[in-house]
């Protein structure tokens, strides 16, 4: 399969709760810092839980005209702004290229909810007539690929997937498909998310996936530790831009890595919890290998979902064991989960950009909060500080509700350094 077309990485963007920006996320995730805090989007006291991963100091008119910008949802102003840093990274003159040739798929599994839940209390308390006029358009998760494609006149394919905790790696997948496909010749595509509001967290909370551990919210994602009680609430956008090989090269663009592989299962489990013998997720892991024509001892690192809930991390421990036999037991893995909370739809997209630095950069971010070792997960989890280390492979991994599972493989082309 890797013989057919290689699927390269050209530039990259990030919003985090670590920093706005590829290089200042992923110098932060490398020294450790906790981007967990209280919340600030809402006054969360009759909530339970009162903390999340938020994106400090977002200014969305630094990258968009104000008048637009209140007429999209954050999820899609983190989108053009991340996409904007992945496209001057790349080199990439749009006006060069044919607009039809260009795919966009920034993928959300939530879209703007917060605005929905706004104008639902505002109809349900004041009645008909005060709805936003903008409400369908802002709400789809469709739109901030849309409001890319408008705002760069790109006309080539644009839409969303969504898998839930693994839309933006399935956005990657999809992307690497269509361009192997020869659909298009770039693809603008990731993950984003921005779903911090009342009703969503009280949703999770109703669930009981989340921590609760409000008088430290910094120590509260303890990915692998014994003490982890839930993930944390997070948002942001990873995006990345994606090119045949033959069309980076005939532009002299500068090459991340090779998105090398792809995974995709299905559990047919349950609609929450992933099977308890994790046979779906060491199902993609394995077929991502066979897709990048690598095996088990050429992975240099494990990017986890690990989320820090108490059945889901045992799970992937298992998952990674199944697929890598003993080789699981001398692979870093890390958990980026732990500084920047689960940004659901997004998570994947930031787990894959973050994936290509440690490629370019040799650094493994640590898994922090993980002070006492959970028994049952017994791998090394580059616990608390970070680890320089050269890889040539990279997997990452992203697993959502439904029992949805991708798993992404990069690499660094041959003659890389």
């Amino acid at each position: 399969m890797h013989a057919q077309i290689p699927i390269v990485v050209t530039g990259m963007g990030a919003v985090s709760a670590v920093g706005i920006g590829c290089k200042t996320m992923f110098d932060n995730l490398v020294a450790g810092v906790p981007g967990v805090a209280p919340i600030t989007q809402f006054d969360p006291a009759p909530l339970d839980v009162k903390f999340a991963g938020e994106v400090k100091d977002f200014n969305p008119g630094q990258y968009l005209d104000r008048k637009i910008a209140n007429r999209i949802g954050r999820y899609a102003q983190f989108a053009i702004a991340a996409v904007q840093e992945a496209i001057a990274a790349a080199g990439l003159d749009l006006a060069q290229e044919d607009p039809g040739r260009v795919a966009t798929m920034v993928a959300s599994a939530i879209g703007d909810f917060p605005f929905m839940e706004e104008q639902m209390f505002k109809f349900f308390s004041k009645g008909p007539g005060r709805i936003n006029p903008f409400t369908v358009p802002r709400v789809s998760t469709s739109m901030a690929s849309g409001n890319i494609s408008l705002a760069l006149n790109l006309t080539g394919p644009s839409y969303s997937v969504s898998s839930a905790c693994a839309t933006g790696s399935h956005a990657l997948a999809t992307a690497w498909m269509l361009l192997r496909a020869g659909l298009a010749d770039v693809a603008l595509v990731g993950g984003t998310e921005a779903a911090i509001c009342a009703t969503f967290m009280e949703s999770y909370i109703a669930l009981r996936a989340l921590s609760t551990r409000n008088d430290a919210p910094e120590k509260a994602s303890r990915p692998f530790d014994r003490d982890r009680d839930g993930f944390v609430m997070g948002e942001g956008c990873g995006v990345m831009v994606l090119e045949t090989l033959e069309h980076a090269r005939r532009r002299n663009a500068p090459i991340l890595a090779e998105l090398a592989g792809i995974g995709m299962t299905c559990d047919a489990y349950h609609i929450t919890a992933a099977h308890p013998d994790g046979r779906g997720s060491a199902d993609a892991m394995k077929l991502a290998m066979v897709s990048a024509d690598l095996g088990p001892d050429q992975i240099g690192c494990i990017y986890a979902h690990g989320t820090a809930t108490p059945i889901n991390d045992p799970i992937e421990t298992t998952a990674i064991k199944t697929a890598f036999g003993e080789q699981a037991r001398r692979i870093p893995v890390n958990s980026i989960k732990s500084m920047i909370g689960h940004c659901i739809g997004a998570a994947g997209a930031l787990n894959a950009v973050s994936a290509v630095m440690t490629l370019n950069h040799g650094v493994i971010p640590p898994t922090i909060n993980l002070d006492n070792p959970d028994p049952a997960c017994d791998l090394d989890y580059v616990p608390n500080v970070a680890r320089h280390q050269a890889c040539r492979a990279v997997m990452a991994n992203a697993f959502g509700f439904g029992g949805q599972n991708c798993v992404l493989i990069f690499r660094k082309l041959d003659g890389q350094s």
